[in-house]
């Protein structure tokens, strides 16, 4: 299939699935709202201004609008931000706190509910996850990992107490621990198993923690700085890295490791260039601030990401609850960002979402339905925090007005939710810009060929995938 009609298609899935995310949460408070009685003005999709709309028979206007940041049904019997929707007619008479919280609490139900619905579909099909287990296959030499006794071909079974089956859980555990040391059980090749106590080392370029251990896996160039070394001396992106200086390369760190040591030294470079055989001497430069070798290059898996397919898949409930587990660790990692290095600027917004949907849709469309899964119960979950805008905060209001008997007055309504609207969109901007940053280099690791294998006779992860591949700069 040619390359351009590939993304074209790809771009179609994206939207169409993001959009679909938008369109039954929104759908949700639309049809209890006709349920129940409410007036119901519009339902638009995305923010700002409309790119289309037309008026239906009931008075209802459908919008397709220009920022692409979620959507709205506007109910002006709920009292909303005159700044998001727009003016409603103040004579229509309000309505009782129950019908609020009901309408509220629509949105999200029919986002865990379609969340089921796509978790059945990749049950029932299959889902191809990454073709890696847990053997190491590079213990850095002379570190702490080898002088507890951890050799290549030991294996991991658990990472602070969490079973784990495949790198990519390895090193997410790693990264939303609190952590600077880990315990992790290794089975060694004798059959003995042990748990340790392994540092973890901070990488400023995915900004996680990661563990040195790795897999036996040749790193491939996903991007060259510019001026450096790397690019100079003729690397490209897509190399694929099989040895430095006669020593076979076993994985990402056993690399970097080598490159830090060798700062101004001539090192010399076997990699594969589009299947073929090559040799090219670098001489990292030494960085004045951390006083180690670099040679200017991005690296990351093999640039063939194999996968087997699961099948049937993990259950819907499996890939829900997972998420929660996942949604869980990131909150508490947040909360001790002192000890977890994980702040809001890991966080990922609309844009690292359809970034990370392309990404799935590039493998194989079943990740991407699997992604859906975690989107949806994310958007589900983060709409229900009691913060005005979200539905959460109506929710809240509503709960006020059955306790105290009285209604909270619309000028009070329309402020608190104008200045936390402003707060929101504000932090939402914060986050696109987090976005756009990371874009480049997403942009190499969609260079990535998938080859998605039969399916698996072998027990595998019921977790749900990584929206992002991690990578490290060096």
């Amino acid at each position: 299939m040619p390359v351009l009609l590939t993304w074209v298609i790809i771009a179609i899935g994206v939207a169409l699935l993001f959009t679909l995310t938008i369109f039954v949460h929104e759908f949700g408070h639309y049809w209890v709202a006709r349920k129940l009685g409410l007036k119901v003005d519009g339902f638009s999709i995305g923010f700002g201004p409309k790119v289309f709309s037309w008026t239906d028979r009931d008075g209802v206007e459908w919008a397709l609008r220009w920022l692409p940041l979620g959507g709205f049904v506007k109910l002006p019997q709920m009292i909303t931000s005159e700044a998001i929707e727009g003016r409603s007619n103040p004579s229509i008479p309000p309505i009782s706190p129950g019908k609020k919280i009901a309408v509220s609490l629509a949105g999200p139900v029919m986002n865990i509910l379609f969340a089921f619905f796509i978790g059945g579909i990749v049950w029932w099909v299959g889902l191809p996850r990454a073709y890696n287990n847990t053997i190491i296959g590079y213990v850095p030499p002379g570190g702490a990992e080898a002088n507890l006794g951890i050799r290549e071909g030991d294996r991991i079974q658990a990472v602070n107490g969490r079973p784990v089956l495949n790198w990519e859980e390895v090193q997410r555990t790693a990264a939303l621990s609190i952590t600077s040391t880990l315990a992790v059980t290794i089975k060694h090749v004798d059959g003995r198993i042990a748990t340790y106590s392994i540092p973890t080392e901070y990488s400023t370029a995915a900004r996680l923690k990661f563990l040195k251990l790795g897999p036996k896996d040749h790193p491939a160039v996903l991007d060259l700085m510019k001026g450096y070394p790397a690019e100079t001396s003729g690397l490209r992106k897509g190399d694929e890295l099989i040895s430095i200086d006669g020593i076979e390369i076993a994985g990402q760190q056993q690399l970097i490791d080598i490159i830090k040591g060798s700062a101004d030294r001539p090192v010399l470079l076997e990699l594969l260039r589009d299947g073929k055989p090559l040799r090219l001497t670098v001489t990292p430069i030494l960085d004045p601030k951390d006083k180690v070798g670099r040679m200017g290059v991005t690296l990351g898996p093999s640039p063939r990401m194999t996968f087997t397919v699961e099948r049937p898949g993990p259950t819907p409930w499996k890939q829900i609850e997972g998420t929660i587990s996942q949604m869980a660790q990131l909150v508490r990692a947040i909360a001790h960002k002192k000890e977890s290095r994980i702040g809001v600027e890991n966080l990922q917004g609309p844009a690292g979402m359809l970034t990370g949907i392309a990404m799935e849709m590039k493998v194989d469309i079943r990740r991407a339905l699997a992604l859906m899964v975690i989107i949806n119960v994310n958007l589900a979950i983060l709409n229900l925090l009691p913060l005005p805008v979200l539905d959460g905060g109506h929710i809240t209001f509503s709960i006020i007005e059955l306790l105290t008997f009285r209604r909270i007055p619309a000028q009070v309504y329309e402020s608190v939710t104008l200045v936390f609207g402003v707060l929101l969109l504000s932090f939402m901007a914060f986050v696109f810009y987090n976005d756009v940053r990371s874009i480049p280099l997403l942009r190499s690791v969609f260079s990535q060929e998938s080859v998605v294998q039969a399916p698996s006779t072998q027990p595998l992860s019921t977790n749900p995938p990584p929206a992002s591949l991690s990578t490290t700069n060096r």
